[in-house]
């Protein structure tokens, strides 16, 4: 009854569909290598934050050298301590800022290091919408927080722009090279003691910079799509094989519908 299966029509067509199916296991296996390899990242990048929040503090030139260092997802959440002198006249107030569930602002004070180059330092959040912030305070001072990634349009609560003067709407070095008369770090850091009035801001990771991103769902939902895409051509596959089966047995017991047809 399944001699037809030797037939070239049907063992091109076994091959066709043991090829697809290999193609589509192959494809479900990487998009599944791709979630666990962001997984693991997010795994391993939350290990690496707690580790550097337990951490003595390290200076920040030890971490960013260089005015061209970048902060990464291995150093985002680090403690690090920096001098300076804040710059009271350029404090900005960073609206649409959420912090255990309720909508605020951060006050943001650019601390300028004896180098010229400053550091934005966050000194707090507060709720409601922005409006008169502590004075910083003058003369030298040392700044304990953990380092944060600058914003992008990803970030929540961030804006591209119309804000009122004195108000940021992302941090970042594209954004505070248009409003202060000096050069800035990359990123941004969290001071740990806050003035009163204020409460410390919490380490924020980037937008998927932690590796669990949307990206990574998506990688998921691939992954059960060539898989199905796969049991569906073995589905359909066996679904013929069983009618030919049967058309075959018709045959043979002379009940092929189309030689009755044409005998009628």
């Amino acid at each position: 009854m399944y001699r037809f299966l030797l037939s070239p029509r049907w063992l091109v067509g076994t091959v066709v569909a043991v090829a697809a199916i290999v193609v589509c296991l192959m494809l479900g296996t990487w998009q599944l290598d791709r979630f666990e390899s962001r997984v693991s990242t997010h795994q391993e990048n939350g290990r690496a934050a707690a580790a550097s929040a337990q951490a003595e503090a390290q200076p920040l030139a030890a971490v960013l050298p260089d005015g061209a260092a970048r902060v990464g997802t291995d150093t985002v959440g680090r403690t690090v301590r920096v001098t300076g002198a804040y710059d009271g006249a350029h404090q900005l107030l960073v609206p649409g800022r959420t912090v255990d569930g309720r909508s605020g602002y951060y006050v943001l004070t650019p601390l300028v290091t004896d180098g010229g180059r400053a550091v934005p330092v966050v000194r707090g959040w507060a709720a409601g919408e922005p409006g008169p912030a502590p004075a910083a305070p003058t003369g030298q001072v040392s700044v304990t927080g953990r380092l944060q990634a600058p914003e992008n349009s990803g970030s929540g609560g961030a804006v591209a722009g119309g804000l009122p003067a004195g108000q940021l709407g992302t941090i970042s070095p594209a954004t505070l090279v248009n409003v202060l008369p000096y050069p800035v770090y990359d990123g941004w850091v969290a001071a740990d003691d806050a003035p009163a009035g204020l409460t410390a801001v919490p380490t924020v990771q980037p937008q998927g910079g932690d590796g669990l991103s949307l990206r990574a769902f998506q990688n998921l939902g691939y992954t059960l799509e060539w898989f199905v895409f796969a049991g569906f051509v073995v589905f359909m596959w066996f679904r013929l094989v069983r009618r030919e089966a049967e058309a075959a047995q018709d045959r043979a017991l002379g009940l092929d519908p189309v030689l009755d047809t044409a005998l009628d």
